[in-house]
C-alpha cells in the first residue's frame, strides 16, 4: 500500500462538495488571464498589497490598487451590490489576499482569491502592466 492509497479517497459526493467549495472561494491565474484577454471580466480585480509606487511598477493588467487597510464599507460602496471581487497579493508566501478576502467577506461582499498572486502570474508567463514591463 502506498501513501497515496493509505487513506481511502473520499466518496464522490464528498469530493464534489469539497471541490465545489474550493472553487467558490478560489480562482487561478489562468482563469483570470482568460477573462481579461477575452473581454469577459465580470469581476473587480484588486491588488491588495504594496505601495502605490510598487503597484505602478508592476501589477496585473486591469487590476486596481486597494491595499487591505483601505478596504472598508465606504471604499467598497462604489461598486454595485453583488460585485465579485478577486484579490491577489505577492504570491504563496503572502497572506495579504487571505486577509483582504476575510475583510471583504465580513463586509458581506462576494470574493475569491487568485491563487499564486504575482508569483503565479509570472510563473505562467503572463504579461504585467506597469513601468517595469
Amino acid at each position: 500500500m502506498s501513501y497515496v492509497t493509505d487513506i481511502p479517497a473520499a466518496a464522490p459526493q464528498e469530493a464534489v462538495a469539497h471541490f465545489a467549495h474550493r472553487l467558490s472561494v478560489e480562482t487561478d491565474c489562468a482563469d483570470v488571464h482568460h477573462a481579461l484577454t477575452h473581454q469577459q471580466q465580470d469581476f473587480v480585480l484588486l491588488h491588495v498589497v504594496g505601495t502605490v509606487e510598487q503597484f505602478a511598477r508592476r501589477h496585473i493588467p486591469g487590476a486596481l490598487h486597494m491595499p487591505r487597510a483601505a478596504i472598508n464599507a465606504q471604499s467598497m460602496a462604489q461598486w454595485p451590490t453583488g460585485t465579485l471581487f478577486v484579490v491577489y497579493c505577492a504570491g504563496p508566501h503572502c497572506n495579504g489576499a487571505d486577509r483582504a478576502a476575510l475583510t471583504l467577506s465580513r463586509l458581506g461582499l462576494p470574493v475569491k482569491i487568485m491563487l499564486g498572486g504575482i508569483t503565479g502570474w509570472a510563473d505562467e508567463g503572463f504579461a504585467f502592466a506597469g513601468e517595469d514591463e
